[in-house]
């Protein structure tokens, strides 16, 4: 799709969220100087495909409305919208219990096409996993893990470099003038990978206890409290503020749970968990973390090619967080989630 295209599909698509309910021709008529109505169509059935707004009635008595799905999918500048600082932002700064319903309808998170290009990277994999020795596979799912222990980490402030991490991951070697913290953080991410990488199926179905457990190895000797948090926490860079309830937050982590055991496509049931486990912020620290070392066993239970999260920019990750924190909105969470995948399916086995 041309820029110009692009920008005519979001136009129209803030015309109708203006001015609902719209027929083709009414849309048609707000930008006829600049498209023909053929074009229109188009772009409405795009819209459509990708679950932003629906259609209602038949012929010429068709209409077009926002979905229920828009605000979870529509697509948002993050440089426009982290332009205006923290106070002058519009945002949910409560958790939302109505998400968990929003994202029952999950057949929607991802479009058609969207699926299926996750779907033929995926085959790709499978393709170059069936031609790898046992031991070859091994070694790549190795460096995979060498490089999420990283950036995983970086992340959450680590300084360690890729080399470094691999030293220490691979040798024991600590590096020079890190502390020790950050070491075991690394050291951490790795137990808590080869554990899943071993047991594919100890998450299935998933509970409230795995994801503990999971959290367990990645906080073990960081100070940081086990178990769901019993305090308040704050968040730098938003307003939103979490659940503070520990019976809340065990029942939003029990929700969770329901809704990926209760989906069947692997990469919806990923994604719900990186943003989701982020969302609720069950623990005093470690959140993220565990939203991806749980996105990856998920992934791997299903025999899918993990992520690394390699070459994403942890900035962007962040924005992409405080985006669904602030609007639950999981746009560019989705972008960074394919985007990944691309690359891990690219650059491993």
């Amino acid at each position: 799709m041309s820029k110009q295209t692009s920008e005519l599909k979001d136009q129209i698509l803030k015309f109708i969220e203006d001015n609902p309910p719209l027929s083709s021709k009414e849309i048609h008529d707000a930008f006829a100087a600049a498209v023909g109505y053929a074009t229109v169509k188009r772009i409405l059935n795009t819209l459509i495909s990708e679950h932003l707004i629906v259609a209602s009635g038949k012929g010429k008595a068709t209409k077009y409305s926002i979905s229920a799905s828009y605000e979870l999918l529509k697509p948002i500048d993050l440089t426009a919208y982290f332009k205006k600082e923290i106070d002058e932002r519009h945002i949910r700064d409560r958790f939302n219990h109505e998400i968990f319903q929003t994202l029952t309808h999950t057949s929607l998170i991802f479009s058609k096409l969207e699926l299926e290009h996750l779907q033929a990277l995926q085959k790709k994999y499978a393709e170059n996993v069936s031609q790898l020795s046992e031991n070859l596979y091994k070694k790549e799912l190795e460096r995979l893990a060498i490089d999420l222990s990283w950036k995983s980490s970086q992340i959450e402030g680590n300084t360690y470099s890729l080399l470094e991490t691999e030293r220490l991951l691979k040798d024991k070697e600590t590096a020079t003038g890190k502390t020790k913290e950050e070491a075991n953080m690394l050291l951490n991410h790795k137990d808590a990978l080869d554990f899943i990488i071993a047991t594919p199926q100890y998450i299935t179905p998933l509970r409230v206890s795995i994801i503990e457990d999971i959290h367990s190895l990645l906080i073990k000797d960081l100070g940081v409290d086990r178990n769901i948090r019993t305090r308040s926490v704050g968040i730098s860079g938003t307003n939103y503020k979490p659940l503070e309830n520990e019976f809340q937050i065990r029942e939003a982590l029990e929700n969770t749970c329901t809704l990926i055991n209760s989906e069947e496509n692997a990469f919806i049931k990923a994604l719900i968990a990186l943003v989701m486990l982020s969302y609720i912020q069950a623990f005093n620290d470690g959140n993220k973390r565990t939203a991806r070392i749980l996105n990856n066993a998920i992934l791997i239970s299903h025999d899918i090619c993990p992520i690394s999260f390699r070459t994403v920019d942890s900035l962007e990750y962040k924005k992409a967080m405080l985006l669904f924190y602030e609007q639950n909105n999981i746009s560019a969470f989705k972008e960074i989630f394919i985007s990944q995948f691309e690359f891990a399916v690219a650059t491993y086995f």
